[in-house]
C-alpha cells in the first residue's frame, strides 16, 4: 500500500474538500482521507507498490498544479517515520547562507552570493568554489559571528518543530552543513538538534585567515555523514530521512530513506523523492504520517 500526502503552507491553507475529491479522482483510490492538519495537510491510502510511487506523484502534480499544494506519493510501511535526520543548514534550516552575510560585513556580499548561487546550482564544483569565498572573508573578527547570528539570519518556520518533534519520537538529529561550525554550533543547539558538522574556518589572533580546514564539508562529506550515522545506530537505510537545497546535498538526498528537497535549486528538486516548494518545514513530519496534534513546539 502506498500512501498520497497533500500538504500546503500553515499560512496560506489550501487543501480543502474539493482538492481532496480531484486527488482521489487522480488516484483512484476509494479510501477516504485522513486529515493531518485541517486545511493544512491530508493523506490518501492508495494501491499500489512502491515502483508505482513516482508515477502517481507526477500524475497527482500534474493535476493539482495551479494549487498551491506539496504532494508526495510514498511508501506507508513500517519505515515511515524516520530515526535519523540529516538536514542543512543554509537556505534550508535558516532561511539565509551564512557565507553571503559573512561577506556582506566587507561590502562584498553581491559577489560572494553570486558565486554562492552557482555553486548550489550545481554549476561550478563546490569546494573550490568554497576556497574562493573563504579567501575573501580574511582579517573578519571572529566576533562579528555572533552579531550576525543575532541579527541577520532567521529560521525558516517549522524547523524548530520538526527537529524537537522526531527526537521526542526517539529520533537522532544532525546539522550537517558546507558551512561553517562558527554558525552550526549556535544555531544547532537553538533548533534542538543532537549534534552538528561543517567547516572549520582558520582563525589567528581573533580574526578570518582566509582558509578553511581539510577536509571540507561537501557533497561526499555530507554522505558520509549520513553512513556513518546509520551504522552507528544500526539503522536500515529506509529508516533514515535526508533535508537540504542545494547541488552539494544530492548525494546525501539519494542515500536517505526519504530525500527531500526544500525549496531547492531546480536540479535537486528534479532529483529527490519528494520536494517541498509551498511548506515549511513541518511537512516533512506530514511526510511521515504525523498528525498536528503530535508536534512538539
Amino acid at each position: 500500500m502506498l500512501v498520497a500526502v497533500l500538504i500546503a503552507n500553515p499560512e496560506r491553507p489550501a487543501i480543502t474538500d474539493a482538492v481532496l475529491a480531484e486527488a482521489r479522482a487522480v488516484l483512484g483510490t476509494d479510501h477516504q482521507p485522513r486529515i493531518l492538519h485541517r486545511a493544512v495537510a491530508a493523506e490518501l491510502p492508495v494501491p499500489g507498490g512502491a515502483a508505482d510511487a513516482l508515477a502517481l506523484t507526477e500524475r497527482l502534480r500534474a493535476a493539482l498544479g495551479s494549487e498551491p499544494v506539496d504532494v508526495a506519493v510514498l511508501p506507508a510501511d513500517a519505515h515511515r517515520r524516520k530515526r535519523l535526520f540529516l538536514a542543512d543548514m543554509d537556505s534550508t534550516m535558516i532561511e539565509q547562507e551564512c557565507i553571503d552575510e559573512l561577506a556582506g560585513t566587507l561590502g562584498l556580499k553581491d559577489h560572494v552570493a553570486a558565486i554562492t548561487e552557482r555553486a548550489m546550482r550545481g554549476e561550478i564544483a563546490f569546494e573550490p568554489a568554497l576556497r574562493e569565498r573563504v579567501a575573501l572573508l580574511k582579517d573578519i573578527p571572529v566576533g562579528a559571528v555572533d552579531g550576525l547570528i543575532a541579527e541577520r539570519l532567521s529560521l525558516t518556520p517549522g524547523g524548530r518543530t520538526l527537529v524537537r518533534t522526531l527526537r521526542a519520537h526517539g529520533a537522532h538529529t544532525c546539522l550537517v552543513s558546507g558551512g561553517f561550525t562558527l554558525f552550526t554550533g549556535p544555531i544547532a543547539e537553538t533548533i534542538g538538534f543532537h549534534e552538528h558538522r561543517a567547516n572549520r574556518l582558520c582563525v589567528a589572533d581573533g580574526r578570518l585567515t582566509g582558509s578553511v580546514e581539510d577536509p571540507i564539508v561537501g557533497k561526499a562529506e555530507k554522505r558520509a555523514s549520513l553512513i556513518e550515522l546509520r551504522d552507528r545506530l544500526g539503522l536500515a537505510p529506509a529508516d533514515t530521512l535526508a533535508v537540504g537545497d542545494g547541488a552539494n546535498d544530492l548525494d546525501m538526498l539519494g542515500e536517505a530513506g526519504l530525500g527531500v528537497a526544500f525549496r531547492a535549486k531546480p536540479a535537486v528538486a528534479a532529483a529527490a523523492r519528494a520536494r517541498v516548494e509551498h511548506g515549511d518545514l513541518t511537512a516533512l513530519l506530514y511526510l511521515q504520517g504525523y498528525a498536528a496534534s503530535e508536534f512538539v513546539g
